[in-house]
């Protein structure tokens, strides 16, 4: 018997992954509660706001040795050519940075460590991040480009033909998703390294929090 809904449900929170964009989705639409009603309603601004802290400091606690995938995927798969090898390296090694410091940004950010440290370790993890996110949105797009040249060489008329178009198809989506969230944190990451009206303002966070946490939901939804 094939997995319904609620099968698929129960495998995507199963993972980290999952669990980590469901908290995100909240983190992002508490923010623009927070907004939208803070003029009008500051108590409950306040209690949406006090979502969206939780949410954060939630995820980040979910987000413990995740560095260390940067580093196995290095390790197992750094690319298929030399090009693709060396971008991997820059890619993997930004992310690793990020994962690591956020750790430190989130134990001082609950009172273990100086409170004081965090902003300097939220600058150095948002670097890391935004490093990490230009060269993995280089590198999906080389491999979209790579897969439509591939499309347009492929013999449509058999059935190994359309097979092979729709895996193809199939992978150029899963990358578009990819490239949406990169550029979304990108954004993100942004506001912590360099703040400006246009990536700190609580629309642009939300709503750029939300595209990276829906495209991570359906990149990691069971088939």
């Amino acid at each position: 018997m094939s997995n319904d809904t609620m099968d698929k449900l129960v495998i995507f929170l199963a993972k980290r992954d999952g669990i980590d964009k469901l908290v995100k989705t909240f983190q992002y639409v508490s923010k623009l509660s927070h907004w939208n009603l803070d003029p009008t309603h500051p108590d409950l601004a306040k209690r949406a706001k006090n979502w969206e802290v939780a949410s954060g400091l939630s995820r980040k606690a979910f987000r413990t040795g995740r560095f260390l995938t940067g580093f196995n995927a290095l390790r197992r798969s750094p690319g298929s050519t030399p090009v693709l090898r060396s971008l991997a390296v820059f890619a993997n090694a930004g992310e690793m940075v990020y994962f690591f410091f956020d750790h430190f940004l989130w134990v001082s950010r609950i009172g273990v460590l100086d409170a004081s440290l965090a902003r300097r370790m939220s600058f150095i993890s948002a670097f890391g991040e935004a490093v990490g996110y230009v060269f993995f949105i280089i590198m999906d797009y080389m491999m979209i480009k790579k897969g439509l040249e591939e499309e347009r060489r492929v013999e449509k008329s058999n059935d190994e033909g359309k097979k092979e178009v729709k895996r193809i198809r199939g992978d150029r989506i899963m990358r578009l998703m990819a490239v949406a969230a990169n550029v979304a944190d990108l954004i993100i990451a942004l506001a912590d390294i360099e703040p400006n009206p246009f990536c700190n303002h609580a629309v642009t966070l939300g709503i750029s929090g939300l595209v990276s946490a829906w495209a991570g939901w359906y990149r990691n939804w069971p088939l």
